[in-house]
C-alpha cells in the first residue's frame, strides 16, 4: 500500500528525522517499507508491505501510531467534531436482525448536500497516491479509509424505502452491485437493506440502486462493524475483493465506526449541507465484549527477560521500559489488585482513545493486568505482548546469544527407521520432494485410506486446498504433473510426511495423524527403458526388506472385488503385506485418473503406511564367515500354472529349510510361445548350495534338488525336459 510521509507527520507533529530514517525505523519494527520515492515539497511516498495480522496499520493513522510508539511522541487525536445537528422528531430507524454477524452500526443523515468534484487536501492527496477521484461524497469514504483504515459507505437517502435493516439475504434475492454486476445472493450472505430490498453486501460492496449520483441531495452515512468470517465467505463466494472486505475480514476496530462516520460527514459537509438528528449508534453488547472489551491479559515482567534474553547495553529491558512500551502501544497496565481502569485514565495513556470512545475493561487475575486496545485484535496472549515489546525496543538491540537449554536432544522413537527409509530410497535413485498438506475434496474422496475419513478445513484458502490430505498420493501426482509440464519427462520422487484422518461418527472431533510414504516414477527415471511394474515392485521389496518381518509377500485382488484402491490400475498393481497385514499399495495410475489429470505418459505410484511398517524392527546386518569350500549351482526349469505366483513358489522352496541352500532367485520367466502350454508359464529358478564345513557330495546335491522339484510339483509344477 502507498503512504504519504507528510500525512504521517500531520498526525505526529514531533517527528524531526528524515523520511529515509523514518522508513528504516518502521521497517526494523516489522512495518516494512519496500520503497521510498521523493515527492519534493510533498515529502515522500512509502511503498509498504503490511502483514495480514496488522490490519490496524493498513492506513496513515495506524502508521502514525507506530511512529509515535517508536519515538515516544504524542499522537494527534482524530477530530470527530461536527456542526450542530438539526433536531428531528424521530431518530432514523436501524434494526440489526443478525446480532452475531453485525456487532455495531452507525448512521447519520446529511441534508441538502452538494455533489461535485473533490477539492483541497482530498484532491491533492488522491493525486499523490494515484487514487481515482469520483465525487466528493464517494471520495470522502475512500479518503477516510486511507486516513484511519475503517471502511464506510454513503447511500442516497431518497432512494431508501424505510429504515436500515441488517439481515441475511433471502434465497434467490438479486442485488446489482457497484461494479455493475447483478448477483444472486445466498442465504448465508449478510446484507444491508431497507424495508423492501437489499442495498449492499455487508462489508464487501455497495449496491447500484442507492449509489451517489450528481442528482443526490440527501445522504445516509454508514460505518459499521461486521463479523470477519461472514465478510470473508461472502467475498470468496461472489469473487469480489475490495478494500473494505480486505479490512473487515481481518478484524476491524470495534470502536472506530462513530469516528469514521464523523470524518466522512465533515468532508461531505465542506461543500454544503447540514446534519439532521443525532448519530444513530446501535451496539450489540456481546460483540462489544469479545472485541473492544476483551478480558485483560496477565503479564509478568520477569517473562520478558527470560524469553528475550540480554540486550546490547547490558541493562536489559527493565520493568519501567516494558510498561512504557505497552502504554505507548495503547495498552493499559495495572496491578492485578486493581479490577478496573477508568476510561479517563486510559485516554491519558493514549489521546487517540478519547476520539475512539474506548470503554473500561476488566483486569487479569495475577501479575500485572494489561488491557488491550480495540484496534489490536491480534494481541491475545502474554507472549504476544512480549513480542510487541521486543519489536518496539528493536531486534537489533539484543545480543546474538542462544537461549539457555538444559538436557539433551532426544530422538523420536522411529528416527532411525525413518532415516533407513530415506537412505534406501535415495540409493535406489529417487529424489525427495515436499508437497502441500492440503488437497481438494475430490482427491480426498479418491485417495483416502478409509471412506469418509478425510477432514475438511474450517476456513480453507481455496477449493483446491479445502481438505487435510488423507494420502500423500495427490501431492505426489501434482509434483509429477509439474515436472512433466516443465518438459522433465524422467522423474522418480518420494515424499515422507503426515496424513490426516477423522471419524465422521464423532463429527471429526479428533484428527489422527499418521506417518506415510509416497513414491512416484515416470519416463526413463532409472535409466534404460520406461519404468515398469517390476521397477516399482523391486523398490518396494528392497525397502520392506530393511525391516525384520516374519513374512513379506505381494498379492493382488480381482478388479471386481472392490478391494483395490480406486486410483490404481486393477491389472497392473499389487499389495504388499508384512506379517499378514497391508503396508503398501503400488502400481500404475488408473487410466481414468490419468485422463482427468491430462497425463500423456504412464505414471507409476506407491504408498506405504509407515505407521504400520514402523511397528517392525529394523533388520540388523549379520556378519558371517565366507566359506572356503566350493559352491554348487543348480538351475530348475519348471512349468507352473498361471495361478501360482512367484511368491508362492519361493515360499515353497524356502519352507524346505535346507541348511546348505544359500540362495535362490528367478533367472527367467517365459509366457506364451509354442513350447509353453496355455494357462502356464515357465520359471527358471537358480539355487546355490554351499557348506561352511566341507565339500558337498554329488548325492547330497541330487537329494536336495529332488526336494526342490518336489516342492514345486506340490504347487502343480512340472519339470521341463
Amino acid at each position: 500500500m502507498k503512504i504519504l510521509s507528510s500525512w504521517i507527520r500531520e498526525f505526529v507533529p514531533g517527528i524531526t528525522i528524515t523520511d529515509r530514517q523514518l522508513a528504516d525505523d518502521l521497517t526494523l519494527r516489522g512495518i516494512a517499507v519496500d520503497g521510498v520515492f521523493d515527492l519534493g515539497a510533498h515529502g515522500s511516498l512509502f511503498e509498504m508491505d503490511i502483514t495480514t495480522n496488522r490490519v490496524d496499520a493498513m492506513n496513515h493513522y495506524g502508521i502514525a501510531r507506530e511512529a509515535a510508539t517508536i519515538y515516544g511522541l504524542a499522537l494527534k487525536p482524530l477530530d470527530a467534531s461536527l456542526p450542530p445537528a438539526k433536531a428531528t422528531a424521530k431518530p432514523f430507524s436501524v434494526r440489526i436482525e443478525e446480532p452475531k454477524l453485525c456487532g455495531r452500526f452507525t448512521a447519520r443523515l446529511l441534508r441538502n448536500v452538494k455533489i461535485g468534484p473533490s477539492t483541497g487536501i482530498v484532491a491533492e492527496r488522491f493525486r499523490l497516491l494515484e487514487q481515482k477521484a469520483i465525487a466528493n461524497a464517494v471520495d470522502a469514504t475512500n479518503y477516510v479509509t486511507l486516513a484511519m483504515g475503517h471502511p464506510t459507505h454513503a447511500f442516497d437517502l431518497d432512494k431508501l424505502e424505510g429504515g436500515i435493516v441488517i439481515r441475511r439475504a433471502r434465497k434467490g434475492e438479486k442485488l446489482k452491485t457497484l461494479d455493475g454486476v447483478e448477483r444472486t445472493l445466498d442465504p448465508d450472505d449478510l446484507v444491508v437493506a431497507d424495508e423492501k430490498k437489499a442495498l449492499g453486501l455487508a462489508g464487501v460492496i455497495g449496491g447500484w440502486d442507492t449509489m451517489i449520483t450528481p442528482e443526490t441531495k440527501n445522504i445516509l452515512v454508514e460505518a459499521a462493524w461486521f463479523d470477519p468470517a461472514t465478510v470473508r465467505r461472502s467475498s470468496k463466494r461472489h469473487l469480489v475483493h475490495t478494500d473494505a472486505s480486505h479490512r473487515f475480514e481481518r478484524g476491524a476496530d470495534f470502536n472506530a465506526p462513530p469516528v469514521a462516520n464523523a470524518l466522512v460527514s465533515r468532508i461531505i459537509l465542506e461543500a454544503g449541507g447540514a446534519v439532521e438528528g443525532e448519530l444513530v449508534d446501535v451496539v450489540i453488547p456481546e460483540a462489544d465484549a469479545r472485541t473492544a472489551k476483551r478480558a485483560s491479559i496477565g503479564f509478568r515482567v520477569s517473562e520478558v527477560e527470560r524469553i528475550l534474553g540480554p540486550t546490547e547495553d547490558g541493562a536489559g529491558i527493565s520493568a519501567a521500559t516494558a510498561v512504557d512500551i505497552l502504554r505507548r502501544l495503547g495498552c493499559g497496565v495495572e496491578d492485578a489488585a486493581r479490577t478496573e481502569t477508568t476510561a479517563t485514565q486510559r485516554q491519558d495513556l493514549d489521546p487517540s482513545r478519547a476520539s475512539l470512545g474506548e470503554p473500561p475493561q476488566k483486569s487479569a487475575p495475577s501479575g500485572q493486568a494489561v488491557t488491550l486496545p480495540s484496534w489490536r485484535l491480534d494481541l491475545e496472549r502474554e507472549i504476544d505482548l512480549i513480542e510487541e515489546i521486543a519489536r518496539v525496543y528493536g531486534y537489533n538491540r539484543f545480543r546474538n546469544t542462544l537461549p539457555p537449554f538444559a538436557g539433551t536432544v532426544v530422538e523420536l522413537p522411529w528416527a532411525e527407521k525413518e532415516s533407513t527409509v530415506r537412505r534406501t530410497l535415495l540409493a535406489l535413485g529417487f529424489n525427495e520432494a515436499i508437497s502441500s498438506t492440503f488437497c481438494a475434496a475430490q482427491d480426498a474422496a479418491i485417495f483416502a485410506r478409509e471412506p469418509d475419513s478425510a477432514v475438511a478445513i474450517g476456513n480453507p484458502l481455496s477449493e483446491e486446498a479445502g481438505m487435510l490430505r488423507p494420502s500423500l498420493v495427490p501431492g505426489m501426482l501434482e509434483m509429477l504433473v509439474l515436472n512433466l509440464s516443465r518438459d522433465v519427462d524422467d522423474a522418480a520422487l518420494f515424499e515422507m510426511g503426515t496424513t490426516f484422518s477423522g471419524n465422521p461418527e464423532n463429527g471429526y472431533a479428533r484428527v489422527e495423524e499418521r506417518p506415510t510414504l509416497a513414491i512416484g516414477a515416470t519416463g526413463h527415471a532409472f535409466g534404460g527403458g520406461d519404468v515398469e511394474f517390476s521397477d516399482m515392485k523391486g523398490a518396494m521389496e528392497e525397502l520392506l526388506s530393511r525391516f525384520a518381518a516374519r513374512s513379506l509377500y505381494f498379492d493382488r485382488f480381482p478388479a471386481a472385488s472392490g478391494l483395490m484402491p480406486a486410483w490404481l490400475h486393477p491389472g497392473r498393481s499389487a499389495r504388499a503385506a508384512v506379517d499378514g497385514g497391508t503396508v503398501a499399495w503400488f502400481g500404475q495410475l488408473h487410466p481414468a485418473e490419468a485422463e482427468r489429470r491430462k497425463l500423456k505418459q504412464t505414471v507409476w505410484l506407491g504408498e506405504v503406511w509407515l505407521d504400520r511398517l514402523y511397528k517392525q524392527e529394523l533388520r540388523q546386518p549379520a556378519v558371517r564367515e565366507l566359506s572356503r569350500f566350493q559352491a554348487v549351482r543348480r538351475d530348475f526349469s519348471v512349468l507352473l500354472p498361471e495361478r501360482v505366483t512367484y511368491a508362492a513358489a519361493a515360499g515353497a522352496v524356502e519352507a524346505l529349510a535346507i541348511p546348505e541352500m544359500q540362495s535362490y532367485a528367478a533367472k527367467e520367466v517365459l509366457r506364451g510361445g509354442k513350447q509353453i502350454p496355455e494357462g502356464q508359464y515357465s520359471l527358471l529358478l537358480g539355487v546355490v548350495f554351499q557348506s561352511n564345513e566341507r565339500t558337498l557330495r554329488e548325492e547330497e546335491v541330487q537329494e536336495w534338488s529332488r526336494q526342490v522339484v518336489g516342492a514345486l510339483e506340490t504347487l502343480g509344477g512340472k519339470l521341463r525336459a
